[in-house]
């Protein structure tokens, strides 16, 4: 499933060329890029200024050698997982950073954004997860699976524990899918993604420890769903019996601690707003090493709120953090400094996600009868003229080279680019204000005599650029885009606000013109992205239905969208199913309702006292947290 970042990080152009008005706030981010630029040959060797085609992909992941696969180990009736990673030491703790004003919620079914979703894969397994090396599907609270056609039968593991100390059973499982999942309790997106032909999967106990799902008809996407949170019935069941409303303050970041019950290797201990989460051992895990002893190593996990991207860097060279994700201003001297520091940089390849900008092509009133988007402008973003003309203004090159330090390249498809299922058919195009100018004078707009540009109907185009205040990679990439959209005449506010803010104007009043945004994605399984393409998504951000409105007013291209999405997911067969996914990727990459600015590489920095660390460009670089353990003796040589 895709979540909203504040929700992913990402870069542009010039920077001598920006108004007045700017100024204040454009310093901090103009030194940043001045001193990328200058430092950026130090880097060039192990990070090229863009990535061809050919090698797209490659980074230090390559070299990994990844442990044995985790094994189930039976002992005194209970299903361990055994970790085949070597055997490490306990004690010590982790000190990662979120960026923004911490989680909304603990509850994983209430989870919209990448914050609270982070936390909630902290403390709740679920049945399923993704390998890292291979992307394969494998067993977690599940001891084993089998998938027959539609029917997917799931064998837990016995003798397995909530932090309370009750067991996992079938009962929980049936729970979770049936009552709060299917039911549309929380955030819905799981639901909707399984949606076929109207019906949803089935779900039914076999015995205590086994579970059958059935989907209406074969469809591929199921398997990786399964990796859903389970919920505790014992804990949710009165929750849900109270409603929905009830259920969505649940597990709210005011809520005690101690009384939740989860099933995650770490179990929330402490929650300061604005400050830090810490999580602590969970002394009952059910992964063990080699010699049967219960992970996690670690004894806490601690995620300080940072702000912002300069105070993340602060914190982390100043020995508060112990691990940080780099931007590209930053990595040439985090690079230069490795060799004498007690950290490793590791690249872990082409970011998963997508970054891009956005217009409101919402033409629906309110109850008012007031419409939610000014018909002038909602008639400029609904004309694809105008959006190809906007898409052909951006200079994504620059981007990459001036707020991205080289380390990223320009992206034009709605899939990223280490997607299995990329259309590489859609080529990529430079910068051309003529021809963005081609596609404007088709549309009947004009430049006047001081060369603003007017609609045919002599309207001044002017509008509002939106994006989340505090990420400063996003700021800047929005400081260059009103520049390139100025150099068509268009007068262009750009105005950073606060995440939730911004969040509640996408989703709820619609009263925004344009936004950059990013969103979570998986190269392994399009699907996760229904929820934002299907035209009844609740992630459909562009095209929002509100109250109930679930068909009507879809354009022509979302039709097709829909359709293609539709039989991308019935689809058994990988050739079948890139078919339509190529499909969806053309019409985006024609209709442009997200113009795609570019995908940087994912760079991780860690202290190098951390051991069993294995970077994935899927997963990560401290997915196996269970099996991450402190060498202190690092330190000390240090």
């Amino acid at each position: 499933m895709r979540n909203l970042i504040a929700l992913l990080c990402y870069k542009q152009t010039s920077f001598l060329c920006y108004s007045e008005f700017m100024k204040k706030w454009v310093y901090v981010i103009l030194v940043l890029v001045f001193c990328a630029l200058f430092l950026k040959a130090c880097v060039h060797q192990d990070f090229p200024n863009s990535v061809p085609p050919e090698i797209r992909g490659k980074s230090d992941v390559e070299s990994v050698v990844f442990p044995p696969p985790q094994k189930t180990v039976s002992i005194n009736g209970v299903d361990y997982l055994q970790s085949q990673a070597p055997i490490g030491k306990f004690g010590g703790e982790l000190r990662a950073s979120t960026i923004g004003e911490g989680p909304k919620t603990f509850n994983p079914f209430n989870s919209k954004d990448n914050i609270s979703s982070l936390m909630s894969d902290v403390m709740y397994d679920g049945l399923l997860s993704t390998d890292a090396e291979t992307g394969e599907p494998i067993p977690k609270l599940a001891k084993s699976f089998t998938v027959n056609g539609s029917d997917y039968i799931v064998n837990l593991r016995r003798g397995v524990k909530w932090s309370d100390g009750k067991e996992i059973t079938a009962d929980d499982v049936v729970f979770t899918w049936q009552n709060i999942i299917f039911d549309g309790f929380g955030n819905t997106s799981t639901r909707d993604s399984l949606v076929i032909d109207g019906k949803l999967p089935t779900v039914q106990k076999i015995d205590k420890y086994t579970v059958k799902f059935t989907t209406p008809q074969p469809f591929a996407p199921f398997i990786r769903m399964l990796s859903t949170p389970i919920a505790p019935k014992h804990v949710f069941e009165p929750a849900v019996k109270k409603g929905k409303d009830y259920f969505y303050t649940f597990l709210s970041t005011n809520d005690d601690p101690k009384t939740f019950v989860t099933s995650g290797a770490f179990r929330l201990k402490e929650y300061v707003p604005a400050q830090r989460v810490v999580f602590e051992r969970n002394p009952d895990y059910y992964i063990i090493n080699k010699n049967n002893e219960k992970l996690p190593y670690l004894d806490r996990l601690i995620y300080f709120i940072v702000g912002d991207l300069n105070n993340e860097v602060l914190k982390f060279e100043g020995g508060e953090l112990d691990v940080i994700g780099l931007q590209g201003a930053n990595v040439a001297r985090f690079k230069e400094r490795e060799p004498y520091s007690d950290y490793k940089i590791y690249n872990l390849g082409p970011n998963t996600g997508t970054m891009f900008l956005t217009m409101n092509l919402n033409d629906r009133r309110n109850k008012d009868g007031k419409f939610y988007v000014d018909p002038m402008k909602q008639r400029w973003f609904r004309d694809v003229n105008f959006r190809l003309a906007c898409d052909y203004a951006i200079d994504r090159k620059n981007m990459v080279l001036n707020i991205a330090n080289g380390l990223g390249e320009p992206l034009f498809t709605a899939e990223s680019l280490n997607s299995i299922y990329l259309n590489e058919k859609l080529q990529p195009y430079p910068r051309n204000l003529e021809k963005a100018k081609e596609y404007l004078k088709k549309s009947g707009f004009f430049w006047d005599k001081k060369g603003h540009l007017r609609d045919k109907l002599n309207n001044h185009v002017e509008f509002d650029l939106y994006t989340n205040a505090g990420n400063t990679e996003r700021e800047a990439i929005g400081v260059m885009v009103k520049q390139d959209l100025e150099d068509l005449g268009m007068k262009v506010n750009f105005k950073p606000v606060e995440f939730n803010t911004l969040v509640n104007r996408l989703m709820n009043t619609l009263d925004w013109d344009m936004v950059i945004m990013g969103l979570t994605g998986s190269p392994l399984e399009p699907n996760g992205g229904k929820n934002v393409w299907m035209s009844d998504g609740t992630l459909h951000m562009f095209n929002q239905r509100l109250d109930g409105d679930k068909t009507s007013r879809r354009l022509d291209w979302e039709k097709q969208i829909d359709e293609v999405y539709v039989k991308g997911a019935l689809a058994t067969s990988f050739a079948e199913r890139k078919k339509y996914y190529d499909e969806y990727q053309r019409i985006a990459y024609e209709q442009k309702p997200f113009i795609y600015i570019y995908s940087p590489i994912v760079i991780t920095a860690i202290r190098t006292k951390f051991k069993n660390i294995f970077p994935s460009g899927l997963t990560g670089i401290t997915y196996n947290l269970e099996e991450i353990y402190v060498d202190e003796r690092e330190k000390s040589e240090k």
